[in-house]
C-alpha cells in the first residue's frame, strides 16, 4: 500500500471529526434539521403522512444539508466531487425508499431497522446490474459511517463508558489476542499465504475493513488481496447483522452480554451499530463500546504486525517505510473514535440537560440517517460473485472457520465478563 493512501486513509478519519464536530456545533448554536417522519400503518397514512408536501420538503431539506457536508468531505479527502454529486442523489434517493420500507407497520413488529433495508436494496442493484465507475467512485461509505459514529457519541454519556470500558477492554484483550493466533494457525493449516493470513486474521479479530487496511499498510500487502478480504468481513457481517441478535433473543441473554457479543463479533462498526439497534440503547452503547475497545488495540497491533514482518523471513519489508517506530502506532489509530469520544465528553459534562432536549432528536435522525446511507453504499459496491472462484476457496474458508471460532470464544467471554 503506497504512502499516499496511508496519508488518505489518515485524513479521512480527521476530516470525519472536524465534519462531526461541525454538526454538533451547529445543533447547539441552533440550527436544527426538522426530523422527517417514516411511520405508518395504512396505505392512506403512507400518502398523507410520509409522502405529504411538508414532510417531503423536510426530507430535501436533509438532502441539501448532507450532500454539502458530504460533497465538503470528498473535497478533503481528495475524491471527485463532481462525481459525488452525480452518485449521491441515487444513494439518497435509494435510502430513503428503504426508510420508508422500514417505517411500515410490518418492518416494525419485526423489528427490521433501515439500515437492513438500505444494504438489501443496494445489494440487489449491484447484484443484478453493472454500475458505472463514476458511480461506483463517487460511494463514500467509510465517511458516512464514521460521520454517524461521530454523532454517536452525542448519545453515550461518560459515566456508561467509565462503566463498561474497562470490561470491554479486557474483552477485548482476550478476544484480540486468541482469535488472532487462531485465525493465523488456521491460515497456515489450509496454505494460505503469509500476506492473506495476516490480513484475515487482523480482520477477524480486531475491526475488519480498518484493521485489514492497517496490516495491508505495515506489510504492503496486494491491494487485490485487501480488496478480497474486505469483501469477506462486508459479505460475512450481514448474516451476523440480522441473525445474532435474534439468537440472543432467543437464549434470553441480557442486552448487556449481547452488546459485548456483537461488539466483540462482528468485524465492522457500522454492521456493530446496526445490530446493537436492533436489540435496544443499553446494547448499541455497550456494543459500540466494545469495538471501540477493540479499534483501540489496532495501532498497537499494526506495530506489532510491523515488527513481525520486518524482522522475519520478509525482506522485501525491510526499508525504511516500513519500519516499526512509535509514529506507526499513532499512524494506524482510528481518529474518528477520538471525534466520538469528544462528543460524549461534550455532552456529559458541558451540554446542560436542557440543551440535550432540545438537540438529540435532531442529532439522532442525523445519525441514523448518516448510517442507513452508509449501508446503501456497502450494498451497492458489494458484489457476492468475487467470493465464488477457485482461486478463494481457501481463504474463504479460513476467514469463515475463524468467524465462527470468534462468535463462540467472544460469547464464552462476555457471558464470564457481563
Amino acid at each position: 500500500m503506497s504512502t499516499s493512501s496511508a496519508k488518505l486513509t489518515l485524513h479521512e478519519d480527521w476530516t470525519v471529526v472536524i465534519l462531526g464536530s461541525l454538526i454538533i456545533i451547529l445543533a447547539i448554536a441552533g440550527f436544527l434539521l426538522p426530523v422527517p417522519v417514516f411511520g405508518w400503518k395504512t396505505t392512506a397514512e403512507l400518502s398523507e403522512k410520509v409522502l405529504s408536501s411538508a414532510n417531503l420538503l423536510k426530507m430535501l431539506m436533509q438532502f441539501v444539508f448532507v450532500l454539502v457536508i458530504g460533497g465538503v468531505g470528498a473535497l478533503m479527502i481528495g475524491k471527485s466531487v463532481k462525481n459525488y454529486a452525480l452518485g449521491f442523489p441515487l444513494v439518497y434517493l435509494l435510502t430513503m425508499i428503504a426508510l420508508v420500507m422500514a417505517g411500515s407497520k410490518q418492518a416494525k413488529s419485526l423489528n427490521l431497522e433501515a439500515v437492513i433495508f438500505s444494504l438489501l436494496i443496494g445489494l440487489v442493484i449491484s447484484n443484478f446490474f453493472k454500475l458505472p465507475e463514476w458511480l461506483k467512485s463517487s460511494l463514500s461509505t467509510e465517511l458516512f459511517v464514521k460521520i454517524g459514529l461521530v454523532l454517536l457519541g452525542t448519545s453515550v454519556i461518560f459515566t456508561d463508558i467509565l462503566k463498561a470500558g474497562s470490561l470491554g477492554l479486557i474483552q477485548a484483550l482476550a478476544v484480540v489476542t486468541s482469535v488472532w493466533y487462531f485465525a493465523f494457525w488456521v491460515c497456515k493449516k489450509l496454505k494460505v499465504d503469509d500476506e492473506m493470513s495476516m490480513m484475515i486474521s487482523s480482520a477477524v479479530s480486531i475491526c475488519g475493513v480498518s484493521a485489514a487496511i492497517a496490516t495491508a499498510g505495515a506489510i504492503k500487502g496486494d491491494p487485490k488481496k485487501l480488496s478480497y478480504v474486505i469483501s469477506m468481513v462486508l459479505i460475512t457481517a450481514i448474516p451476523m447483522m440480522i441473525f445474532m441478535p435474534v439468537i440472543a433473543h432467543y437464549f434470553k441473554f441480557s442486552q448487556e452480554v449481547t452488546g459485548a457479543w456483537l461488539g466483540g463479533s462482528i468485524d465492522t462498526t457500522g454492521a456493530v451499530v446496526a445490530s446493537g439497534t436492533l436489540v435496544g440503547e443499553i446494547a448499541l452503547k455497550i456494543s459500540t463500546i466494545v469495538k471501540f475497545s477493540q479499534n483501540v488495540l489496532l495501532g498497537l497491533a499494526a506495530f506489532a504486525i510491523s515488527v513481525y514482518w520486518t524482522y522475519t523471513k520478509h525482506p522485501a519489508s525491510k526499508d525504511k517505510d516500513t519500519k516499526p517506530s512509535l509514529g506507526v502506532i499513532w499512524e494506524r489509530f482510528p481518529k474518528f473514535v477520538l471525534g466520538f469520544i469528544g462528543a460524549s465528553l461534550l455532552f456529559s459534562f458541558v451540554v446542560s440537560p436542557a440543551t440535550n432536549v432540545l438537540v438529540k432528536d435532531s442529532l439522532k435522525n442525523l445519525q441514523g440517517l448518516w448510517f442507513a446511507l452508509a449501508f446503501t453504499s456497502i450494498g451497492l459496491e458489494t458484489n457476492f460473485k468475487d467470493l465464488f472462484n477457485e482461486n478463494s476457496k481457501k481463504p474463504l474458508y479460513a476467514f469463515l472457520i475463524a468467524q465462527t471460532f470468534n462468535i463462540f470464544i467472544t460469547l464464552g467471554i462476555a457471558l464470564i465478563l457481563f
